[in-house]
């Protein structure tokens, strides 16, 4: 199968060069690799140079956007120039982080999945992350058929479908939630272990800790969904503060009335997703 990546980058020195080396030795090559150096600082461009004169299937982009690290906006909308250069004829399209170390075979088995049941729209391994101890663990704090946007990848039918990424926070959840509204399933391989070089949201400017509560509001959960959501998540953190900035967040957003990114029967749909899930959870 035939599948193109896009690597948002900013300021990765310390990273990317081992994430470009894994993906030169991967056993299923990409036809073509979008590097976005984004308003990078440091050494980033040197090294995607160096890929790019070695690699005629890569290909850089530097562009600029603001200096703060926010998750969605700003990597979405790298993202989004990168793929600007690429054609359509792709089975599969990537959107990949420039801190990882992907096994070998990774592309190879998400090809296989996507060639073998075409109702899959979405599919990707899972994190591991350095613990204390130094040693590789698994580290996905969300449900285990969420697929981390560090590494999405999407069938093209899929892709077009849900009409690509959204450039805001809460886009790596949204675009799973439109998938299964649009009729595809969500895919995730345990044999494929990513390893992830920084630790999850380390670079996040302080100004992110009220978006995902802004981002509930936008995916139309609604108030007693995004209250079990947070809850949830404060739970798993263990940091009670975490509630109170998405629900922060959340009214904040209802009181701008932020333009919502999902139309009112796609916010039905995912409302009704959501809830069938905690009723899945209670009654087991």
């Amino acid at each position: 199968m035939k599948y193109y990546i896009v690597i948002p980058a900013h300021n990765e020195e310390a990273f990317l060069e081992e994430t470009l080396r894994s993906l030169s030795v991967q056993t299923l090559q990409p036809k073509k690799v979008i590097i976005v150096n984004d308003n990078s600082s440091d050494g980033t461009e040197k090294i995607i140079d160096t890929f790019c004169n070695k690699y005629n299937t890569y290909l850089k982009l530097n562009t600029s956007s603001s200096k703060e690290h926010l998750p969605g906006s700003k990597v979405i909308n790298a993202f989004r120039k990168g793929l600007a250069l690429l054609d359509d004829e792709y089975d599969f399209i990537v959107k990949l982080d420039a801190d990882l170390i992907l096994p070998k075979n990774y592309f190879e088995t998400i090809a296989s999945v996507f060639n073998e049941n075409k109702n899959i729209g979405l599919a990707g391994g899972f994190v591991y992350e350095l613990d204390s101890n130094n040693e590789w663990t698994l580290n996905h704090p969300m449900n285990k058929k969420h697929v981390r946007g560090a590494f999405k990848a999407y069938s093209k039918a899929c892709f077009k479908s849900i009409d690509g990424l959204r450039n805001a926070m809460g886009w790596d959840t949204v675009d799973e939630l439109l998938a299964q509204y649009h009729g595809f399933e969500i895919k995730t391989l345990d044999e494929l272990r990513v390893k992830h070089l920084r630790p999850t949201g380390k670079a996040y400017n302080a100004k992110a800790k009220l978006m995902q509560g802004e981002a509930m509001y936008a995916m139309d959960y609604g108030f007693l969904l995004t209250s079990i959501a947070s809850l949830k998540m404060a739970l798993k953190q263990k940091n009670t503060k975490t509630f109170y900035h998405n629900m922060k967040g959340f009214f904040k957003a209802k009181a701008n009335k932020l333009q919502k990114m999902v139309s009112p029967e796609e916010g039905k749909f995912i409302r009704k997703l959501r809830w069938k899930g905690i009723k899945g959870k209670i009654i087991a």
